[in-house]
């Protein structure tokens, strides 16, 4: 008995307020004075916010062009067919031409999109190595196994950057041209391609290797490129700065997508002329056509759009909310109908007592 007592009493919580849970606590007791003013003033919230992100949305100007290449759809149709007979030429080029009757008013970015590509698919967003593509050299020369089968090439030799992510990476190439008048000369529109990344995606999470004698090429000696690459990591661009584990496309493209349809920011219009946006006339955009979607029944399209103080273009938020918004008011109501009639019951059965 002293024995029980005593392992009892030494397993017993300290006798203080918080161990033995008698500190000061509020418990609100909503009524219906409380909670349907809460629910009306939500739903009012919610609305008001969602006309003004909506109406936001409907205020951005957005130019789109699908140049997947279906037969008879434009100018890309020829190759999108050498897509389909699987012997695309080794560098098939379509144009989209388009006219601006007035300014499109900057800033003006342009993304590429594509559909029916599940990026959130669990094998292929796990195919990756982060370390690897953090720099770390004995990640370099020993890919993750989750890159499998794009963690080495058939010699054994490891591939860089490894996994299914980075070996489909996009990789057509698009120019605009404007011409100020007719039948005058098409002058190169500057696309800004820089710090089109997430900052902390650019500067913290990817980075090369050491350089190797001042040389970026010797840091990547003994891997290769992934299969679908023509060329090496090393040799994306010829810009130091852009190329490698940190080069600006691939950093884009390594943040995967959360749906199967999805646009990713190609460059932005901000310099020379062009700084507050598109002035009207003629535009050429000069579309290299490599990556291959009709095999899995992709689409691909360009978008010229504008921004606002919420982003891109996206009804789907403000709907969202004036849906939220709805619902909390038809629910504030059905409660007062519900608290009236109930109401009216009670006050009835205390005046029969």
């Amino acid at each position: 008995m002293t024995w029980s007592a005593t392992a009892r009493g030494a397993h017993q919580p300290d006798n203080t307020a918080f161990t033995q849970q008698r500190l000061p606590a509020w418990q609100p007791l909503l009524s219906a004075s409380i909670a349907l003013p809460l629910f009306f003033c939500a739903g009012l919230a919610f609305i008001g916010l969602g006309l003004g992100l909506y109406y936001s949305s409907l205020g951005i100007k957005e130019m789109s062009y699908d140049y997947t290449g279906n037969p008879g759809t434009g100018d890309c149709s020829p190759c999108g067919l050498a897509e389909q007979d699987r012997a695309p030429p080794p560098s098939c080029r379509c144009v989209w031409n388009f006219s601006l009757p007035e300014l499109f008013q900057g800033p003006v970015y342009l993304y590429y999109e594509l559909t029916n590509f599940y990026q959130n698919n669990r094998r292929y967003g796990v195919s990756r190595d982060d370390a690897q593509l953090s720099g770390w050299p004995s990640a370099l020369r020993h890919p993750a196994n989750e890159c499998v089968p794009y963690q080495r090439n058939a010699s054994g030799v490891p591939i860089a950057p490894c996994g299914a992510i980075a070996n489909s990476l996009f990789n057509d190439t698009f120019s605009l041209w404007h011409q100020r008048l007719p039948g005058g000369p098409y002058v190169e529109v500057p696309l800004d391609r820089t710090a089109i990344a997430w900052w902390t995606d650019y500067h913290i999470k990817f980075h090369n290797p050491p350089l190797v004698n001042g040389s970026l090429a010797l840091a990547f000696r003994g891997t290769t490129r992934p299969p679908n690459w023509p060329v090496p990591v090393y040799q994306l661009s010829p810009d130091p700065n852009n190329t490698g584990f940190v080069n600006q496309d691939l950093v884009v493209w390594m943040r995967t997508a959360a749906l199967p349809w999805f646009r990713k920011l190609y460059a932005r219009i901000r310099q020379g002329n062009y700084s507050a946006g598109l002035p009207r006339g003629h535009y050429r955009v000069n579309i290299t056509y490599n990556y291959p979607v009709r095999a899995f029944g992709g689409h691909k399209r360009i978008i010229l759009s504008s921004i606002s103080w919420m982003g891109g273009k996206n009804p789907f938020l403000g709907i969202a909310y004036l849906v939220v918004g709805s619902l909390c008011i038809l629910t504030g109501f059905v409660m007062l109908v519900v608290y009236i009639r109930y109401q009216d019951q009670n006050d009835e059965a205390e005046d029969q007592e």
